[in-house]
């Protein structure tokens, strides 16, 4: 069965919740309007408040705009299937959210890679951050960011077109590439080779720059004055919470479709694969809005002058 003769994918994981789907239905409701809130109060006060016109800040800018981006590729599909009975998704709506989902986790990993050099930078080269940290420089990485996650997302997707597929059943609850692979009945070797490479490219190569930039940082730390070990780590603290959480919810997606978890309970498999996509873009305006002295301080005073 060629993939171009599929016209739809059943999602195997969904469960019957009987008479607590509504109920289900307005949790996920709910945990995603605080989503699009928190992120996009935070984009709003970054971009009309000139003083946070800073690297850090539109960095930040950029990081919760793909928050809303991933978050939109996941629940309006959830949302649905919680309250439908056919499990079912067509072949062109099931790509496309394989295609938002895979892209998001590609510029999340970049982003925070880059946001890791520009505190490197701040912190063990403060008199020549400005002229390293240009607003062009920034426009740049975050231009290349987006563009290098999209090209390769874009060659996956089309990787996985080329395939022939001997059935059509996804056991997830959202669409995933790495089970459309699965149901190939033919040579995958290419698809198995790329995925390889983006992997390593996607996530050991940004781990590997935060962690030399961390390296660095904890080099000065230590051999700094008070107040420079108190900047780096109220600067830092939020980054690596943030790193920290996508890292184990991505380690949670691998675990659980690459190794036999059929023991675990359904809910708690369905739980960890969707953990990256619902917790990192809540976690992140709760940790650097309140952990970020010049957020908080915008915002007290937005809403104590509309009081």
């Amino acid at each position: 069965m060629n993939l171009t003769q599929v016209t739809y994918f059943t999602l195997a994981a969904y469960f019957e919740t009987r008479v607590f789907k509504h109920l289900l239905f307005l949790i996920l409701l709910g945990l995603y309007v605080l989503i699009i809130v928190s992120n996009v109060l935070l984009i709003v006060v970054i971009c009309m408040t000139r003083s946070l016109h800073e690297p850090m800040y539109l960095f930040l800018c950029s990081l919760f705009v793909n928050e809303l981006y991933g978050s939109t590729g996941l629940f309006p599909f959830l949302l649905l299937h919680v309250l439908s009975d056919v499990h079912t998704v067509s072949l062109s709506l099931c790509f496309l959210q394989i295609y938002c989902v895979y892209s998001y986790a590609t510029i999340e990993f970049f982003t925070l890679a880059i946001m890791s050099y520009d505190r490197f930078l701040a912190i063990c080269y403060p008199l020549q951050y400005s002229t390293r940290m240009t607003f062009n420089r920034i426009a740049i990485l975050i231009a290349i960011t987006w563009s290098l996650a999209f090209f390769m997302m874009s060659y996956t997707i089309y990787l996985t077109l080329s395939l022939q597929l001997c059935g059509n059943t996804i056991n997830k609850v959202y669409c995933d590439n790495y089970y459309i692979v699965k149901l190939s009945c033919g040579d995958t070797t290419v698809n198995n080779l790329w995925g390889m490479i983006t992997t390593a490219f996607i996530v050991f190569v940004p781990l590997t720059l935060i962690l030399f930039t961390y390296m660095r940082i904890l080099k000065v730390c230590f051999s700094g004055c008070k107040q420079t070990r108190q900047k780096a780590i109220s600067t830092c603290t939020p980054h690596m919470a943030s790193l920290l959480n996508f890292s184990f919810g991505v380690c949670f997606e691998v675990l659980q479709s690459r190794f036999d978890m059929s023991s675990a309970p359904n809910i708690l498999r369905i739980f960890l694969s969707l953990y990256f996509l619902t917790c990192q873009p809540l976690f992140n305006p709760l940790m650097y809005g309140l952990r970020l002295s010049k957020i908080r301080h915008v915002c007290k005073c937005l809403f104590h002058s509309d009081m």
